[in-house]
């Protein structure tokens, strides 16, 4: 595994990112995990963040693309601060662009977007906190397309949950890949996240231990996807 993954899941679980318990889900689902990307609120949670998504994209779509959009709310520091560190680390010029959930109907800026002015034959890479069920972009993916004519290169998240989505077949990462055609990968998947967090030679020892990863495996043999 690649250090900067080894990195983010301990800034996850140092910034109170990704917590463990009991957590009732917006679908209902009962989960032994959360993840709050509203959680990074610091200066230097920000700047980390940012450089964690920045190699993420690096290394799973490269950097021949133009702009990055960030679906509202969310997404919108996501993109804000990826934008710089792709800038600070690799010497990547992108711009950043994103939706308004209420239309501006005046200014020059009105209409349903902010940040730069999307033009056809822009390459896009999408960036979001964590996708369950696809919903945001299922929201969001047709506004960017109907701003321009882009091409849209990929979707980064934080963290794949690595359970079904809504067909309940395959993950909505998946789900997303097979309805827009475009990529969706993740600076960590869930195995990752165990596999560190789970190891006895842990600094400081293991956060999941022996009763959480019992309710870890119980969770995904109910939600997860299906070999």
């Amino acid at each position: 595994m690649e250090a900067y993954k080894q990195e983010f899941i301990e800034f996850m679980v140092e910034s109170d990112v990704l917590k463990f318990g009991e957590f009732t889900l917006k679908s209902g689902r009962k989960s032994p995990f959360f993840m709050n990307a509203g959680a990074y609120v610091t200066g230097e949670q920000l700047k980390r963040l940012g450089e964690y998504y920045a190699h993420a994209i690096h290394d799973n779509f490269g950097l021949d693309f133009d702009v990055l959009f960030g679906p509202a709310y969310k997404g919108i520091p996501l993109a804000v601060v990826t934008a710089i560190a792709l800038h600070n680390l690799y010497g990547k010029e992108v711009k950043y662009c994103c939706n308004r959930k209420e239309v501006k109907d005046h200014g020059a800026d009105a209409g349903n977007l902010l940040g730069a002015e999307l033009a056809d034959g822009d390459r896009v890479v999408m960036v979001e906190d964590v996708t369950t069920s696809g919903k945001s972009i299922d929201e969001t993916y047709p506004i960017l397309k109907a701003a321009a004519q882009v091409e849209v290169k990929g979707l980064i998240v934080s963290l794949n949950r690595m359970e079904v989505g809504k067909g309940g077949v395959t993950t909505a990462q998946k789900e997303i890949e097979e309805r827009y055609g475009f990529p969706v990968a993740s600076i960590v998947s869930m195995a990752e996240v165990v596999e560190v967090l789970s190891n006895p030679e842990r600094p400081g020892g293991p956060v999941i231990d022996e009763a959480l990863k019992g309710a870890l495996d119980a969770y995904y043999a109910q939600y997860g996807v299906k070999a």
